[in-house]
């Protein structure tokens, strides 16, 4: 991998100026950026970011992109959160554009769940073999959606998209959304 040979897309809203300036300044080092602020489409929440990183979501990604630099990300998660408080003020989605798509949505409503959810996105990889195991998936699946959970403090997948359907976990079964 090339460095900034890969494009980084940032969409966001509610984001301060300052907070879009320190992620750049992380990211350039990488990745050539894209930046584009849209309007507020989802009234539960006071800011959004959404990240597309054009790589897949593995052990390499992270050695490439380096712990330090994806600490520091971490960091500014945490910080944009701390800045607006409790409550519904922000959701970040991470999309690591691999096949499949590996999307982390994160909108919990505590600090401290918010700041765990954020420390705890790269122990999924440990996950990742058993949750995209073929006989355990709806076929032809091409994204996978986790959602922090924090009555149990951990990441579940929650939500797979195929070409045809979305599904939904519940139980221990997949049941498709209508």
């Amino acid at each position: 991998m090339s460095e900034n040979n890969l494009k980084t897309n940032l969409r966001y809203y509610g984001i301060s100026p300052w907070e879009i300036e320190v992620m750049y300044s992380y990211l350039n080092a990488r990745f050539s950026i894209s930046q584009e602020e849209i309007e507020s489409d989802d009234e539960d929440f006071v800011s959004f970011l959404d990240w597309d990183i054009p790589l897949a979501f593995n052990e390499e990604f992270f050695k490439w992109f380096e712990f330090k630099r994806w600490e520091q990300i971490k960091a500014i998660f945490k910080e944009m959160k701390r800045r607006r408080g409790s409550g519904n003020a922000i959701k970040i989605k991470i999309n690591f554009l691999g096949n499949p798509k590996i999307s982390f949505v994160l909108d919990t409503e505590e600090k401290q769940w918010f700041d765990n959810a954020i420390e705890k996105i790269d122990f999924v990889l440990e996950l990742l073999p058993y949750h995209t195991d073929p006989e355990k998936l709806p076929s032809d699946v091409l994204e996978l959606i986790y959602k922090f959970d924090p009555k149990s403090i951990r990441w579940r997948l929650n939500l797979v998209m195929s070409k045809e359907k979305k599904y939904i976990f519940r139980g221990d079964t997949w049941i498709p959304l209508k």
